[in-house]
């Protein structure tokens, strides 16, 4: 293994939001869960999700594997992540088919008033509260209807969201390399029958991890992106090797990566350090303010438009763009805020004395193109040497229930129609 990405895993081990604490890495199996005889019948799916895979990197940095594979099956010019592109919200989206809006991850640490508490990703607690999470996962979607399910390191994969946790999980950590990962998977897959996973749910950090750390356009992020797509090859040749029928691989990513100009930080209006009128969460590359007297809104809001600068713009949520699906009428649990200060990339907005990344993400995917996601998916089901337009995540959900075969009777914003046609016709 070459030095520098020895160091880079080195950075992954001690950054990693888990390790705070003593941190248990064994398994946990919930008993009494088999497969359907019916189940047993289906075909498998492994989504695969490499954090911060920007769109662009698999021919940016010749990702061989990533390559080879999705030129067999399908890949999409791009995936477009909800709003905003963060880990979190993207993450619950992509295995709930819902807007983050939508699903109560509107960031990776908020506030709720009704509930008067705060969420964190790094909160251990937090994570692995399933009152927190809207929606119901796919491993969730799958255990209810006699598919047994598996999940390594998914957001919410470890709580009780949506009323089910998959059959094999783990609390979230940093331990495994990539190729540990992989075996883990092969061992799920080796299991009998009946208690084998149909689904499995996969999770890479590193290449997000690099972007932060380094930037997008480094060599410790190519670095970052080929021990990724060295783990995509070795689980396809060992899970080809198990002889299994129907395996179909589906590899995202939650979001993209630019560099940001963290040497002239914009400033945070000094009017929102008043704690007797102002919450206020910035993420960065997006700053929520909670107005706590709401009859103050408008007139807090023309206070902030006056002394903007041309390096951010600000917005009612209201009066939000509604394609981006954060705007009031889509909060469903009331966590936004009432006013948004949005920088315009690579501006970012951070407190005196704090210090930032060289990598961030979080920002319109529409408007900043460096924010979109990769899609690629290969096996029986899918098409061969297809590539699709750039489209929503929210898609990924009805896709995948329509090869498990799991019908979807709840609301989700997904429809199957977008990506039907990834699909091979059924003879």
């Amino acid at each position: 293994m070459k030095q520098g990405l020895q160091f880079l895993l080195l950075i992954f081990s001690l950054t990693a939001l888990a390790q705070k604490g003593n941190m248990d890495t064994a398994q946990v199996v919930v008993p009494n869960r088999y497969n359907s005889t019916e189940a047993q019948k289906k075909p498998y799916v492994i989504m695969i999700s490499a954090d911060g895979f920007r769109y662009d990197y698999a021919e940016k940095y010749h990702a061989e594997n990533l390559l080879k594979f999705s030129g067999e099956g399908v890949r999409a010019e791009a995936m477009l992540p909800g709003y905003p592109s963060i880990t979190f919200p993207n993450h619950w989206t992509l295995i709930t088919g819902l807007y983050p809006s939508h699903h109560g991850l509107i960031d990776n640490f908020f506030y709720d008033y009704k509930r008067k508490e705060g969420y964190a990703m790094s909160n251990r607690e937090n994570a692995e509260d399933g009152s927190w999470y809207g929606g119901i996962p796919l491993w969730g979607l799958a255990e209810k209807q006699g598919m047994v399910a598996a999940s390594l390191m998914w957001v919410g994969s470890a709580s009780n969201a949506g009323g089910s946790r998959p059959a094999y999980y783990y609390p979230y950590h940093e331990k495994f390399t990539p190729s540990e990962k992989v075996d883990k998977v092969i061992s799920w897959l080796k299991l009998p029958e009946d208690k084998r996973p149909h689904f499995i749910s996969l999770y890479f950090p590193e290449v997000d991890g690099s972007g932060h750390h380094f930037g997008p356009d480094t060599k410790e992020t190519e670095e970052a992106v080929h021990l990724v797509d060295e783990a995509i090859g070795n689980l396809v040749q060992k899970v080809n090797a198990l002889g299994l029928e129907n395996v179909n691989f589906i590899f995202v990513s939650d979001h993209g990566m630019v560099k940001v100009d963290g040497g002239s930080p914009l400033e945070i209006p000094a009017l929102l350090f008043d704690k007797n009128r102002f919450d206020f969460y910035n993420s960065q590359t997006l700053l929520r303010v909670h107005v706590k007297n709401p009859d103050k809104v408008k007139r807090v809001y023309k206070e902030l438009k006056a002394g903007k600068t041309d390096d951010y713009e600000v917005h009612l949520d209201k009066k939000l763009p509604g394609y981006l699906h954060f705007s009031t009428k889509d909060d469903r649990y009331s966590r936004i805020g009432q006013i948004l200060l949005i920088p315009k990339a690579p501006k970012i907005f951070l407190e005196k004395g704090r210090k930032t990344s060289v990598g961030k993400h979080g920002y319109n995917p529409r408007l900043v193109p460096e924010m979109k996601a990769t899609f690629m998916a290969w096996g029986p089901e899918f098409k061969n040497n297809l590539v699709v337009d750039e489209f929503s995540n929210i898609h990924v959900y009805p896709l995948v229930a329509k090869i498990l075969g799991l019908p979807i009777n709840h609301p989700v914003d997904g429809k199957l129609k977008v990506l039907k046609k990834t699909l091979k016709a059924k003879k």
